[in-house]
């Protein structure tokens, strides 16, 4: 039986994608795990796997066509034995790439197949052995192990495009092995990993284009990643309910301490940044305050014990979030050498899905830039973001009494209403605030 490949889900985030190049040709031999094609997702460009053994019968999606909806076919596989005629058979859909359409239903000559990728994308957990009627779908391969073997497929668990059961299934299984008890029928496509994005309100392209007639404009084509920037921040800030707490920190303690450090560790060639403070400051305050390290999860919320924080990177474009995992168990120059590494691989577009997901709360600082203060959009799933600005020299009133100059950063944290109230965001910022003021108290 002749299989759909389909256009995987290789981010948590990808609608579609484009087919930047094909690593095979028709006629081709492949084996699971063999590179099919390089994807550009919203976020990079990622290798596409092969996921069962056959030939490459037809090629539906030229390399280079952009707007590939997720699971749309992209080629078509046949069996060892099979020839051409049954790619007529299969009749397979083309992707629809102009008009957003979803792709037609798959043909019942033929089975859509899911794939992976190599930099981190997980492919579809093992589905139990397709069925239809007393028929047990199985590669011609698997069929003449199985036969050689002494085996019932029935009983067996493939793990194979629609569980279809597939060499490797057949070789790991045990004899009189338990039945699935999943359902018979075929598994329905998956839809794209994560949360869709929000339907665009307002006004059509049509409508804002005829107010500027007449006027000189150039019109920017939206690249995959700026299309999912625009789609979740519009759903963030529609279905997250946000409240925003501000405090100014006092940096004179941190920037002498960051002062010495750097000094000592100048043979080492490291140099700690404040952002690098600012880090772990967070990480420990997640630890402090516990119950503010949590994420929205639909209907219920998730607490994490380690402390896994994001850290939001501007590139050409739109941006990333890396994460930092157990950052609060890492030095401060761990910290700063594993910052700098994701910040350049980002903005090389070449940070691995894993690299980018998870975490429950993030870190976006314009301080750099001179911004005083600003409010962050929260990036779900995660329950906050402190946005942080610059650090500039202020008039305070000293413990004396007296009028000095101190340096202080303001920061604000944004905080979903639904995972964190007010008076426990508090205490989370407070943490922040007390571990950024004492900084030596972190290296404890």
């Amino acid at each position: 039986m002749a299989t759909e490949i389909l256009m995987p889900a290789l981010s948590p985030t990808m609608e579609e994608g484009t087919l930047a190049k094909w690593l095979v040709k028709e006629g081709d031999t492949v084996s699971s795990g063999d590179l099919l094609a390089e994807i550009e997702t919203d976020k990079a460009t990622m290798e596409f796997e092969a996921v069962d053994e056959g030939v490459i019968g037809k090629i539906i999606v030229a390399e280079g066509t952009e707007g590939v909806k997720v699971n749309s076919p992209i080629a078509i596989l046949l069996e060892e034995g099979e020839d051409a005629s049954a790619v007529d058979s299969a009749s397979a859909p083309k992707a629809d790439t102009s008009s957003g359409t979803a792709p037609a239903e798959p043909s019942e000559a033929t089975e859509p197949a899911k794939g992976y990728g190599r930099d981190g994308g997980a492919a579809a957990a093992p589905a139990p052995a397709a069925q239809s009627g007393d028929r047990v779908f199985a590669t011609p391969l698997a069929r003449r192990i199985a036969k050689d073997k002494g085996l019932d497929l029935s009983q067996i668990k493939g793990s194979g495009p629609r569980g279809r059961i597939v060499k490797s299934d057949v070789e790991n299984a045990k004899p009189g092995a338990a039945k699935s008890e999943a359902a018979a029928t075929p598994a329905a496509k998956t839809e794209t990993a994560g949360q869709k994005p929000a339907m665009a309100a307002g006004m059509s392209a049509d409508q804002v284009i005829k107010m500027f007639d007449g006027r000189d404009f150039e019109e920017v084509k939206l690249d995959g990643m700026r299309k999912t920037v625009a789609a979740r921040l519009t759903e963030a800030k529609q279905t997250i309910p946000h409240f925003y707490l501000r405090r100014d920190i006092r940096l004179d303690a941190l920037l002498k301490f960051r002062g010495q450090l750097n000094k000592q560790l100048e043979g080492r060639g490291v140099k700690l940044s404040v952002n690098d403070f600012i880090i772990k400051a967070c990480a420990l305050a997640l630890q402090e305050v516990p119950d503010a390290n949590a994420v929205w999860a639909g209907d219920r919320m998730l607490r994490l014990k380690p402390s896994d924080v994001a850290v939001a990177v501007a590139i050409d474009g739109g941006l990333f979030t890396p994460v930092l995992k157990d950052a609060h168990l890492k030095s401060l120059s761990a910290l700063s050498a594993e910052m700098k590494d994701l910040a350049t691989r980002a903005r090389d577009r070449k940070l691995a899905p894993h690299e980018y997901q998870g975490g429950s709360f993030a870190i976006s600082n314009l301080g750099m830039f001179g911004i005083d203060n600003f409010d962050a959009v929260i990036n779900p799933p995660h329950g906050s973001i402190l946005a942080v600005g610059v650090g500039v020299k202020k008039p305070v009133i000293g413990s004396d009494g007296e009028i000095t100059a101190a340096t202080v950063m303001s920061v604000t944290l944004s905080v979903d209403h639904r995972v964190i109230d007010g008076a426990l965001g508090a205490d989370f910022l407070k943490a922040i605030a007390q571990n950024l003021e004492n900084p030596i108290t972190m290296l404890a």
